[in-house]
């Protein structure tokens, strides 16, 4: 089974195992035992919906410190889109990406302008007609992963390109290497990021063998420090380098409009996703070209590491798009060979395997059967786990016992009253 990073954490401290999580999570990823949640790590898909939902705070999201750049002798920023919604009264970006070199970043390569090179890709895939449609975006990583652990009959639709991050790191380090002439290993490639699927995309990438980026920093991490040097600026350094198709992006359907046709479908929020994707797994969604899921509310803006309000973040990206040109990024020499997967999306069989010994599997399978049909199939949740199907599985798995069920433990203690009330 692949082992993957993961960026989700549990402080157990703060749990106080209320099963908001539960129920909440996209793949059944979490179970509370003894009072506390615990996370399944084959599952999560760090889509940080629990630590959205959590209300006591027991569900963070690890990145790195900013103090980490200083490891490199060159430090390099690329700032997502959705970075720049977070400020009020914001017209020109060039202040953001000033700031950012006050907090020590040497250069600055916005994933905007990445963004729109992903964009005309994508344009010329969908006009080769060479791809299974609908094709689903590949841009963000936890749907990605929701599609490898839970729908691995879509895997085939998901566009092999790179998400624009990877693309605007590649970019970011061939070009630091070219003008500076320093090793690769001296040159920090840091990702400003709102959400926690991407730092988990960069430790453990889906369809690369490494990422070009050397790490991921919050941006509610960021944002004080940033906020201040932005405030204390003397000179606006001319940086900004894309327009308004990359920061687009930022919102849920930037990517969509980006392919300036009209056969496409946008959706935002977990839940959203899960339900378009298990209409394109039935094939009752045909009319379209391009699918662009988004994990988060209101797309990048709505990650669990911003510090603004997703729809309030939206609106401030729709007023800056309106001082930029359309894009100003275009693929070179018609070549999108460095923006492709190097490996095939594939389901993970070992996520959902009950045993490597297909006997005991299929005994395990059985067993699993009769006991859901025990079980009161009202998936309420109050044993630990999701659902009943959820919770037979566990029980097969050793992981569980089938009186964790409240309403098991209740007909078993009815029965020991029952026979304690006949011998007296």
């Amino acid at each position: 089974m692949n082992t993957y990073f993961h960026s989700v954490e549990m402080d157990i401290d703060k749990c106080c195992g209320c099963t908001n999580c539960l129920k909440r999570c996209p793949t059944e990823a979490i179970r509370v035992h003894d009072g506390k949640a615990n996370i399944l790590p084959a599952r999560c898909i760090d889509c940080g919906e629990c630590i959205r939902i959590c209300p006591h705070h027991a569900k963070k999201a690890s990145s790195s410190p900013l103090s980490n750049i200083n490891k490199y002798k060159l430090k390099v920023a690329i700032p997502a889109p959705a970075l720049f919604g977070q400020f009020n009264r914001l017209d020109n970006i060039d202040i953001v990406l000033t700031g950012l070199k006050k907090l020590g970043f040497d250069r600055i390569f916005e994933v905007s302008r990445a963004a729109e090179l992903v964009s005309e890709a994508t344009r010329k895939l969908i006009k080769e007609n060479k791809l299974k449609k609908p094709i689903i975006s590949s841009a963000c990583p936890a749907v990605v992963r929701l599609i490898k652990i839970r729908f691995p009959e879509l895997c085939d639709n998901v566009m092999p390109l790179l998400a624009p991050i990877e693309v605007a790191a590649r970019i970011a380090r061939r070009e630091a290497v070219e003008e500076t002439g320093l090793n690769s290993s001296d040159i920090g490639v840091f990702f400003i990021t709102p959400c926690a699927a991407k730092v988990t995309e960069i430790h453990s990438p889906n369809s690369i063998e490494k990422s070009a980026c050397d790490g991921a920093i919050a941006i509610s991490q960021i944002y004080p420090e940033l906020t201040q040097a932005m405030d204390h600026l003397t000179e606006i350094e001319p940086l900004a380098q894309s327009g308004l198709i990359g920061i687009g992006w930022a919102n849920s359907g930037g990517e969509s409009a980006a392919m300036l046709g009209e056969k496409y479908l946008a959706a935002d929020g977990i839940e959203n996703v899960i339900h378009v994707l298990e209409e394109l797994e039935d094939d009752h969604i045909r009319d379209v070209d391009f699918v662009e899921l988004n994990a988060c509310s209101g797309g990048c803006v709505g990650g669990v590491l911003t510090v603004e309000n997703a729809y309030v973040a939206q609106a401030r990206i729709q007023n800056l798009r309106k001082y930029l040109p359309v894009s100003l990024n275009h693929i070179e020499d018609d070549n999108i060979d460095f923006m492709k997967w190097e490996r095939e999306l594939e389901f993970d069989a070992d996520i959902f395997r009950l045993d490597r010994d297909i006997n005991k599997a299929f005994e395990m399978m059985t067993s699993m059967e009769e006991i859901y049909a025990r079980l009161p199939h009202l998936d309420c949740g109050s044993c630990g786990a999701p659902t009943c199907r959820a919770m037979a599985e566990d029980i097969v798995k050793g992981r569980a016992k089938e009186t964790d069920c409240i309403f098991k433990l209740k007909e078993k203690i009815q029965s020991v009253y029952d026979q304690l009330k006949n011998t007296i």
